[in-house]
């Protein structure tokens, strides 16, 4: 099994890298949560150690290997857990951990249903089930600094949230529901680059309700 892996960076996808160890490319999953911290785990010359996750993927008469990447043991733990979950896999798993491990684990410890179906595959009843299942058991996650990481990114779009801002109190909607609208919206796309964008992202959640 492999449990730890480290070679250059060759190529970074949306949900995956490629990494070359010794000629041989592996591709890693690796989860938005730690995605967003990784232009600072990546070494002058693009070598990069990760914690990995190993399992196979089995199906009739073929099974495939996976690996997911962590910068540390406590992102790891933090993942098995989140896959005790009924109906979570690891691959489905990558997709819904796409904001910061801490807030996701303080959102499981107050029992919000609300931010925790806004994840990528996490509607309602999946979101009671993990609160069911996890909640009083992830403290201790809650203590991870990675907003750090993440709030050097979401100063880059400081603007757009503040003038999608401008634009819903105009409408009439109140500020805390407002924030919250614009927080989900960045949650399930968080490539939006402009307000327009990010406006048509919430009016989308919206109109699906």
């Amino acid at each position: 099994m492999i449990c730890r892996i480290s070679g250059k960076l060759i190529q970074r996808r949306e949900d995956s890298i490629v990494l070359d160890v010794n000629g041989i490319s592996y591709e890693v999953l690796i989860p938005g949560a730690v995605m967003h911290c990784l232009e600072g785990r990546v070494s002058e010359d693009n070598i990069l150690s990760l914690i990995v996750y190993h399992y196979l993927q089995v199906e009739p008469s073929r099974g495939f290997p996976f690996l997911i990447g962590f910068f540390n043991e406590i992102e790891k733990e933090f993942f098995e857990k989140f896959i005790t979950v009924s109906g979570i896999g690891p691959k489905a798993a990558v997709r819904a951990l796409k904001v910061p491990i801490s807030t996701i684990a303080q959102a499981i410890d107050v029992g919000d249903v609300s931010f925790l179906k806004s994840l990528p595959g996490i509607g309602e009843q999946r979101a009671k089930e993990i609160i069911a299942k996890l909640q009083g058991k992830v403290g201790k996650f809650g203590l991870i600094q990675d907003n750090v990481a993440a709030g050097v990114l979401a100063r880059g779009k400081e603007d757009i949230q503040q003038e999608a801002l401008d634009v819903l109190l105009q409408l009439q909607y109140k500020k805390t529901e407002a924030k919250n609208m614009i927080q989900q919206a960045l949650i399930r796309n968080p490539d939006i680059k402009t307000s327009e964008d990010l406006l048509n992202e919430v009016y989308k959640q919206k109109t699906k309700r």
